[in-house]
């Protein structure tokens, strides 16, 4: 018997790994007949970094992502509003990557080739239904031969934002919730700035932006940037279109006038290879994640907002804390219930933070108390007010550093 994981994205990959590294064979059925490099830029959050870290991943993270020095936030005007270090600079002791997703997963993906036995990962198949027993579950998967039946121990839902098995827990839940916002999305050869290693906000809400670089080039940075416009929740945006190619007439004038001194935003934008458009969009904390034998990973689980880089980081964390719980119960359903009870309050939290702009609200904060502009930050905050916005979508999302630093690793001392 074994742990069946339905998808083959950064947290079905993580806990393919996971489970290897305490014992437990695993099979990862991945519904797409190639996993390719698809995806834009991610930040890993040292959290997440520990735990890759742990799976001995470090050196190789090195090789594809750069190590994050700070983030940065600038008004509509370009103005300095707030900074802080990042990563070991801000006294984690582990770093923090900007990176390709298609990378990081190409490296976990490569990772499971290497480890496991062969067989391990199954492409073109679908999970589709299945059966819980007493002592296991029956999986039904849909290949381009037909369908068959697997029998596994536990089965873990890891097949994303749009998964068909929280469509079956859940038939009435409908789609993805959209809460105005509409992203486009590029990567940019460009010139270094900031520190060259920096995360950088500018803007409000309504308006913003946000780059951070990827590589290092010869000249320069690959800078990996977003541009957001948000719109009333009547906007008849293209619900259907979930990735599709972007138009620069539908928001580069919007950003026409935003030269600043540390990087010229409409020349970033106009040289992009490629532009994507997403809508942003999350689903409702669920009051349940596990099912029998069944349960819920990454964002079939807590589909949130891109705000404050944390949807690939939660999704390792809740690998390694379902690997620590199949490590101490079994694969049983007292595992899942475990995991579900530590990881379901700490997300649901995460995706509601982050729907209230997580640590960029305070953009829109200083551009309410000053929408002309500013000469100082400290006319317009008081002391510490920025450091306590941080500080406590820090403790929401579990990297406060002291915090972090300070507790027992999730699964070395079970490996």
């Amino acid at each position: 018997m074994s742990v069946i994981i339905a998808g083959g994205g950064i947290g079905g990959l993580a806990l393919a790994l996971s489970l290897h590294q305490i014992g437990v064979p695993v099979r990862v059925l991945e519904r797409v007949e190639r996993i390719r490099p698809l995806g834009v830029g991610i930040n890993l959050q040292p959290h997440a970094v520990r735990e890759l870290t742990e799976l001995g991943l470090l050196d190789e993270l090195d090789k594809i992502g750069l190590r994050t020095a700070e983030v940065a936030y600038f008004s509509k005007h370009g103005k300095p509003i707030w900074s802080e270090p990042r990563g070991e600079a801000a006294g984690y002791r582990w770093p923090q990557f900007s990176i390709h997703r298609g990378a990081l997963q190409m490296l976990l993906l490569r990772s499971v080739q290497e480890r496991m036995p062969t067989g391990t990962l199954r492409t073109g198949a679908m999970v589709t239904d299945w059966t819980s027993g007493p002592d296991g579950v029956d999986v039904a998967v849909e290949t381009s031969s037909g369908t068959e039946t697997l029998a596994g121990d536990l089965l873990i839902a890891v097949d994303g934002i749009h998964s068909t098995i929280r469509a079956k827990l859940y038939p009435d839940e409908g789609g993805p919730a959209w809460g105005g916002t509409v992203m486009w999305r590029g990567v940019t050869r460009g010139p270094r700035y900031l520190t060259g290693r920096s995360i950088a906000f500018a803007g409000t809400k309504r308006v913003k932006w946000v780059g951070y670089p990827i590589a290092d080039t010869d000249n320069g940075s690959l800078i990996n940037w977003i541009a957001d416009l948000h719109f009333p929740k009547d906007h008849l945006w293209r619900k259907e279109d979930w990735n599709r190619q972007g138009v620069l007439d539908d928001f580069l004038p919007r950003f026409a006038d935003w030269h600043f001194p540390w990087l010229d935003i409409p020349l970033t934008i106009r040289s992009a290879d490629q532009i994507l458009e997403y809508p942003m969009v999350d689903r409702d904390p669920l009051e349940r994640w596990t099912f029998d034998r069944v349960t819920l990973l990454g964002d079939a689980a807590h589909a949130m907002y891109p705000i404050g880089s944390n949807g690939a980081s939660q999704a390792i964390l809740d690998a390694r804390v379902l690997a620590r719980e199949i490590a101490q119960h079994g694969p049983t359903e007292a595992a899942l219930q475990a995991y579900e009870a530590t990881r379901r309050p700490a997300t649901s939290a995460l995706v509601l933070a982050n729907r209230s702009d997580g640590p960029d609200q305070v953009l829109d904060v200083v551009d309410a108390r000053a929408p002309d502009g500013f000469v100082t930050i400290e006319d317009v905050m008081k002391p510490g007010e920025l450091e306590t916005m941080a500080a406590d979508y820090k403790k929401i999302a579990g990297m406060d550093v002291e915090a972090l630093n300070a507790r027992a690793s999730i699964l070395s001392a079970i490996c």
